[in-house]
Parts: structure tokens; C-alpha cells; sequence
């Protein structure tokens, strides 16, 4: 195959399969941690609604559903690619950061929060998938 086209599918691979742990994740996150008592988290505006009632303990899942995420899709990407995997690992890395920041705008969240999810859960994520996955081959 075309390393060219091996590489563009690996993104859009990373992407999918990245985005669609961050969401099962989200979605089981209410089973895990339960919300705030009276909590509607099914809409966007039920979620703006209930954040100042969110503790820390409400903010693990989404945390770890950003990062898991970001860490499975940039070693699918890796691990795929013909070439030029750092890049394309961050590429995708990037990809959902960009996602949190409109996350972020969309949804506002304690200052906290924005700041380790900003920080750690993406491009981080990125680099130590590439790392790990150039390690074990």
C-alpha cells in the first residue's frame, strides 16, 4: 500500500477508535461515579447546569476518558503508519485537543480542571503512546 495512504488511514483510525474509548467511557462514567443528586447529564444544558454542583471525584472520568482516549488513538496511529509515527501520534494528539478547547468553550469547567485536562490529557498522551509503541517494536 501507498505510504502515503497508509499514513492517512492510520489518522483517521487514531481519530475513530480514540474517540469512540472517550466516549464509551463518558458514557459509563454516571454508573462509576454517580452525578449530584437531581443532575441532568444528558444535555448540554443539564451538564452547565449542574457544574457547580460537580466535586473533583465528577471530574476523574472525563479526565481519564480525555486522556485514555488520546493515548489509545495516538498508539493506533503509531503502530499503523508507514512513517513519520511521532508526527502523525501527535497529529492526532493535537486533533483532540482541539476537541477539549471547544469542549472547554462549549461546556465551561472549573479553572482546575481546564487547566490538568489542557495540560496532561492530550498532547502528553501523544508523546508517551508514540514512545511506548516505537519501544515495543
Amino acid at each position: 500500500m501507498n505510504p502515503t495512504v497508509k499514513n492517512i488511514l492510520a489518522v483517521v483510525a487514531g481519530v475513530i477508535i480514540g474517540g469512540a474509548l472517550n466516549m464509551g467511557i463518558i458514557m459509563l462514567s454516571s454508573s462509576v461515579i454517580p452525578p449530584p443528586e437531581g443532575a441532568d447529564l444528558k444535555t448540554m444544558e443539564g451538564l452547565k447546569a449542574a457544574m457547580p454542583l460537580m466535586e473533583p471525584k465528577h471530574f476523574l472520568m472525563p479526565f481519564l476518558a480525555h486522556a485514555l482516549g488520546t493515548l489509545l488513538g495516538a498508539m493506533v496511529t503509531a503502530g499503523l503508519a508507514a512513517t513519520q509515527k511521532m508526527r502523525l501520534a501527535m497529529i492526532v494528539s493535537a486533533w483532540f485537543l482541539l476537541g477539549g478547547i471547544i469542549n472547554i468553550i462549549m461546556l465551561p469547567s472549573p479553572i482546575w480542571f481546564t487547566l490538568v485536562d489542557l495540560i496532561f490529557a492530550y498532547l502528553p498522551m501523544g508523546y508517551l503512546a508514540c514512545k511506548l509503541m516505537l519501544k515495543n517494536n
